[in-house]
């Protein structure tokens, strides 16, 4: 029989071995001490995936009324994908200057006057990661065009689509959805 925990008494990492580290993240397999009704502990084993926080965005050139989309290649399901851009933020960095800086390196889009709304605030999945991921919409009033600075192993391509285009080109990861939605939402509104 499962003894009861006491949830209001924080969690509490007993030990966390490194397990995999790669560039991107690192793989943590961690005993967990949860504290119970009767003083004592419950200790369980988990598996986490550390990585940084993360920024996806939803561009949108409100003049022309188009959305910017992307096109690479993603592991999780060994295909070239179409998605938002996105990326990591450096430690340090505020999400709204995070989300500028990928737009720019992924796409050369840099925004001259913009509103950003931002749609979700979220981690990915907290049953195996701590990626919070910040989602936003990015009205972009006036932008110019600059360079891309891709990562040495980056490859994208990235084009202008209407909002119908947008809705059936088949982005599928779930942060990007969540932008496609609250952009549909605000759509509805107008």
């Amino acid at each position: 029989m499962n003894k009861r925990l006491d949830m209001s008494v924080q969690p509490r990492v007993v030990e966390s071995t490194d397990v995999y580290v790669g560039p991107i993240f690192t793989i943590k397999d961690q005993h967990i001490a949860l504290r119970t009704t009767d003083g004592g502990d419950a200790v369980i084993r988990r598996q986490l995936i550390a990585h940084a926080p993360a920024v996806i965005m939803l561009p949108h050139d409100t003049e022309r009324d188009l959305y910017l989309v992307e096109r690479e290649y993603r592991v999780g399901c060994n295909a070239y994908v179409m998605g938002l851009p996105a990326g990591m933020i450096d430690a340090g960095e505020d999400p709204e200057a995070a989300m500028l800086r990928e737009l720019r390196e992924e796409t050369g889009v840099i925004p001259d006057r913009y509103t950003a709304l931002q749609a979700a605030d979220c981690y990915s999945s907290e049953g195996m990661t701590d990626e919070h991921a910040y989602t936003y919409v990015i009205d972009l009033e006036r932008w110019h065009e600059g360079e891309q600075d891709f990562d040495a192993d980056e490859y994208v391509e990235y084009r202008w689509v209407t909002w119908d285009e947008l809705v059936s080109c088949g982005v599928r990861e779930a942060h990007s959805f969540i932008a496609i939605q609250y952009e549909m939402m605000r759509r509805m509104k107008r």
